[in-house]
């Protein structure tokens, strides 16, 4: 126990880089109750436990939504208190609000009372990464609001995602392609679980000629100067291979009723174009891919074929000039997936997405990593998280796993303490500096 807390407090001087978040340059930190203790993956553990609202809050929500949601919500806290992520939920309220009650009917508005008056402090959302330790911070573009956080924030692109399916919908990348060549400024992108009929394009694609034009309205579109990465998502339910013009025109005359032939074709057709574009540049951005997490009617389950990270491999391969960071939300596709990236050289690894956040798994996967892939080739952290409380937590959980694993690594005569703690500042921080350009920030750090 000496040796684990003695590499958790090396591992917390550590700097992070959280090379992929949502938070928000107008709201760093959270708002209201809402933004923690309803926090998407808290929202999958209360419905489990038979709340009944499985939907996310809405971004904005109204003052009526957080008080209808979490009047329903704050019966079932009690229900989750052995999951992780309510360990999260507890490491927030503790250290950041100095709050050591569990939620409950009575007390949620004295809670949401404290994070409402503590979020009116406009350094207060800096002083969280600061203790957290967290250097850097990446997030969506969209979220930049005029850039009055890039102090702290670098940013990906999220707009279409091409390889996304949605739940019960086969022309997704069609749906996702018209969601850009309808806007002339890229905003933010669908949700993950879309409402078509609130959808109302102008411009539909009908044809190959504007399949094309969508597709270079969105490579031309895309502010390369502003953003270190692109972010989009691989599902494992398309098939990956390269289609012919001849199977993209009958898929696009089918797409009444397409079903999975078609939205394969679409997938592949469009993602290949783009792709294709984006290596005539000189240096083209990182693309970040999202893998093993596929529709339910409210949220994801964690789904990866065996046969999609080969057909995957042929993709990167094929576009060796494109570097792609993957983000794995399926334990047992791990080890195939450290195979892949260890001998293909333009594929990496990163941290524990969705459905691999739960200390379990994430010691999993670092072990696995630590065994298989080499330092720069694989990114130890990013948080996913939609401000900087969830930030905070997840850093917190993070190392603590860390911890745990290098010193199983130190018992064995793996390496020593010093060296454990080197290979950690690597992953932690120096691969995300170098593969995905992550630099310094303004905060100060004790």
């Amino acid at each position: 126990m000496y040796m684990t807390d003695s590499i958790y407090d090396k591992l917390s001087n550590i700097p992070l880089m959280d090379v992929h978040t949502h938070m928000d340059a107008s709201h760093i930190c959270a708002r209201d109750i809402s933004d923690v203790a309803l926090y998407h993956m808290l929202v999958s553990d209360l419905y489990s436990a038979g709340c009944p609202d499985g939907m996310r809050v809405s971004e904005d929500p109204s003052r009526e939504e957080v008080e209808y949601r979490m009047e329903r919500a704050a019966p079932y806290y009690k229900k989750i208190k052995n999951t992780s992520c309510y360990w999260g939920l507890r490491i927030i309220l503790r250290e950041l609000y100095n709050w050591e009650h569990d939620i409950t009917p009575e007390n949620w508005r004295g809670l949401d009372g404290l994070i409402r008056e503590k979020s009116q402090d406009p350094g207060w959302g800096r002083e969280i990464l600061r203790r957290a330790n967290i250097r850097r911070t990446c997030t969506d573009l969209w979220r930049a609001r005029g850039h009055i956080a890039d102090d702290i924030f670098q940013y990906c692109f999220e707009w279409s995602f091409f390889t996304r399916n949605q739940w019960g919908q086969f022309d997704t990348a069609l749906l996702e392609l018209e969601h850009a060549w309808n806007q002339d400024t890229p905003g933010a992108p669908l949700p993950v679980t879309v409402d078509r009929a609130q959808l109302n394009f102008a411009k539909a694609i009908k044809s190959m000629s504007d399949v094309h034009a969508a597709v270079d309205h969105y490579y031309t579109k895309i502010p390369y100067e502003k953003i270190l990465g692109i972010a989009s998502h691989l599902s494992t339910d398309v098939s990956y291979r390269l289609v012919t013009e001849a199977e993209m025109k009958k898929a696009l005359a089918n797409r009444e009723n397409a079903g999975a032939w078609e939205r394969d074709v679409y997938a592949n057709y469009i993602s290949e174009l783009f792709f294709n574009l984006l290596a005539k540049r000189k240096e083209p951005p990182m693309l970040q891919f999202s893998i093993g997490a596929e529709p339910l009617p409210y949220e994801t389950g964690s789904k990866l074929r065996p046969e999609t990270l080969f057909e995957l491999a042929d993709i990167f391969r094929r576009h060796k000039e494109l570097g792609f960071v993957l983000f794995l939300s399926n334990l047992s596709q791990n080890q195939a997936l450290c195979t892949i990236a260890r001998e293909i050289p333009n594929v990496s690894l990163a941290a524990y997405w969705w459905h691999n956040f739960f200390p379990s798994v994430i010691r999993d996967v670092i072990s696995q990593r630590l065994d298989m892939l080499s330092i720069n080739k694989q990114i130890g952290f990013f948080s996913d998280a939609y401000c900087a409380d969830w930030a905070y937590a997840k850093a917190k959980i993070v190392r603590k796993q860390f911890a745990a694993v290098l010193e199983q690594r130190t018992t064995q005569e793996q390496f020593t303490a010093d060296e454990a703690v080197d290979i950690a500042h690597e992953i932690l921080y120096d691969t995300a500096k170098e593969l995905m350009g992550m630099k310094e920030s303004g905060l100060q750090t004790d």
